[in-house]
């Protein structure tokens, strides 16, 4: 049998940056097993199979997989889906905002769709789950060992913590002094085997405060600029240039410790810049009272190809 498929970059507005993603806008008829393979023939960080909505008021039902495992829900497959879908023609625009729903594992995603002149430009999906945290106790030497860093290296003696959190994916969110320590971070597998794989959130994202958003208080007040760095050996992407799902529940762990209790707080994340894929992710979380009511996640993408893939 013959499948269409695009690719696109996602959470940029230039080929060749983001984050790959190859999208297949009708995959009926494909088993599980199937995917997987698909998936590994690709061997970007992740694939996504488009099916017809269990539920009729939603638009679609997607699954997602990385290299070695299904996963619940991931943000750039979803951002990057939505694009696909409508720059190809697969779903309506209605003018300059399209408002669709994805069912996912995690259950449905509402994703909005901003157009200039019929074509998509951004794309932004809300998180179908509040921001959870979980208590897991990392010593943050073993911690900057794993990563190849000094124990100075993790800015532990401040407002930040090592601290796991899901969106529907636990990542485990490492504070690092500074991008030069950021920059320098590398992974050793058996140590993180040892220390980390079988915790509740292994996957490690690392960020940082630009230099700018120090100066003025921009994280705390909500209105800043970090960069970041995701290492995910258990699903088999060694490092990702662009992480929706972890930025979405970066937004709660910022939320959490901003300044800001009510409105909605804003931070743009710089990713992949070490990979040469650079990546740019806007992201927005809802708080009243400091409880984080909403987070957001949104940037542009670019159709890079499209093709025929056959599957005996």
């Amino acid at each position: 049998m013959s499948y269409q498929f695009h690719t696109v970059d996602v959470f940029t507005d230039a080929a060749f940056g983001g984050n790959q993603l190859a999208v297949l806008p009708d995959a009926q008829g494909l088993r599980t097993e199937q995917m997987a393979s698909i998936t590994r023939e690709f061997n970007y960080s992740e694939t996504v199979f488009v099916l017809p909505p269990e539920n009729p008021s939603h638009t679609r039902k997607v699954r997602i997989f990385t290299p070695a495992s299904e996963l619940p829900f991931a943000g750039h497959p979803t951002v990057g889906a939505a694009f696909a879908l409508a720059i190809t023609g697969e779903i309506h625009l209605a003018g300059d905002e399209t408002r669709i729903v994805l069912e996912e594992g995690v259950g449905p995603v509402p994703v909005l769709i901003r157009a200039v002149g019929g074509k998509p430009v951004f794309c932004q999906l809300t998180a179908a789950k509040i921001p959870e945290k979980r208590a897991e106790t990392c010593d943050p030497a073993v911690v900057a060992e794993v990563l190849s860093l000094d124990r100075a290296d993790i800015d532990v003696d401040g407002d930040y913590a090592i601290e796991s959190v899901s969106v529907g994916l636990p990542f485990l969110f490492v504070p690092i002094r500074d991008v030069g320590a950021l920059s320098r971070a590398r992974i050793k597998v058996e140590r993180w085997e040892a220390a980390l794989r079988t915790s509740w959130a292994p996957e490690m994202y690392l960020f940082t405060e630009e230099e700018s958003s120090r100066r003025r208080d921009g994280v705390r007040n909500g209105d800043g600029i970090l960069r970041a760095r995701l290492f995910a050996p258990n699903m088999g992407v060694p490092e990702d240039p662009a992480t929706g799902s972890a930025c979405a529940s970066l937004g709660g762990y910022l939320a959490w410790r901003s300044s800001k209790r009510d409105g909605t707080l804003r931070f743009t994340v710089h990713q992949g810049i070490e990979m040469g894929r650079p990546s740019r992710l806007d992201v927005e979380a809802d708080v009243a009272s400091g409880e984080v009511k909403a987070v957001r996640v949104g940037g542009a993408s670019v159709l890079v190809s499209s093709g025929t893939l056959h599957v005996v």
